[in-house]
């Protein structure tokens, strides 16, 4: 890969697997005899807040118990050795990024760690449970939920990812199934644009067939060998 200044990555569910973090749907794609829908969705929470904040409350205790792999300090080694742009977009919720440290870096479907309130509408960081309905820190309101873009939500900072994606020269996806829009458009937006694209991927995703190259294995090995790669040359 020749000619590459700015760098897109796109990061799934697959960079955080090897951490131990499963992905949103159990193998039944049920949580507790609930349809994942059934706690993940805006109508979902109107309906039975209390289900909801306990479906959320496991998932921000479960996280906090993980730790980043080699793929997530892989790439926060380019992130502080890159001399051109570098803006990695993630699926993930969690904050494994963070804490092998990446700093260029933006959540497109929020994070468990935070509670938003939708009176106030300020976000703040949050690690216990949300199940007590507790008040908000900044206006006292019991209107707080998970800080996650739920189905049918607009993800987060469309505007800054799209900008991002005018000027790549290179569009990595790691760990991605190619099923979830709009993040698995990004690819086709990369390519008509006229940069290059890779996938890191354990196996073929949905989308493989949209990328100039694909490379198959444990994001520990395939991405920690591409980033030795491209800091050499």
């Amino acid at each position: 890969m020749t000619g590459i200044r700015n760098i897109v990555i796109l990061t799934g569910a697959g960079i955080s697997a090897e951490s131990g973090i499963d992905t949103f749907r159990s193998a039944g794609g049920l949580w507790e005899n609930h349809r994942v829908e059934d706690v993940a969705t805006p109508e979902a929470f109107a309906r039975d807040p209390h289900l909801v904040q306990r479906f959320y409350d496991m998932r921000r205790a479960a996280i906090q118990e993980k730790l980043p792999n080699p793929a997530h300090f892989a790439l926060a080694r380019l992130d502080a050795e890159w001399k051109g742009g570098l803006l990695v977009v993630t699926q993930n919720v969690d904050d494994l990024h963070e804490r092998a440290g990446s700093r260029r870096l933006l959540h497109m479907h929020g994070e468990h760690l935070k509670a938003w309130c939708t009176l106030c509408d300020i976000r703040h960081p949050w690690r216990g449970p949300l199940a007590g309905n507790p008040p908000c820190p900044s206006c006292g309101a019991h209107a707080l939920r998970p800080d996650v873009v739920w189905f049918g939500e607009m993800p987060y900072r469309m505007g800054e990812i799209y900008a991002a994606l005018r000027e790549v020269d290179l569009f990595v996806s790691i760990g991605t199934s190619g099923a979830v829009y709009p993040a698995a458009g990004f690819v086709q937006n990369a390519v008509e644009l006229g940069a290059q694209t890779l996938e890191l991927n354990l196996e073929a995703s949905q989308g493989s067939h949209m990328f100039h190259e694909s490379r198959l294995g444990p994001a520990s090995e395939v991405v920690t060998a591409w980033v030795e790669e491209i800091l050499g040359a």
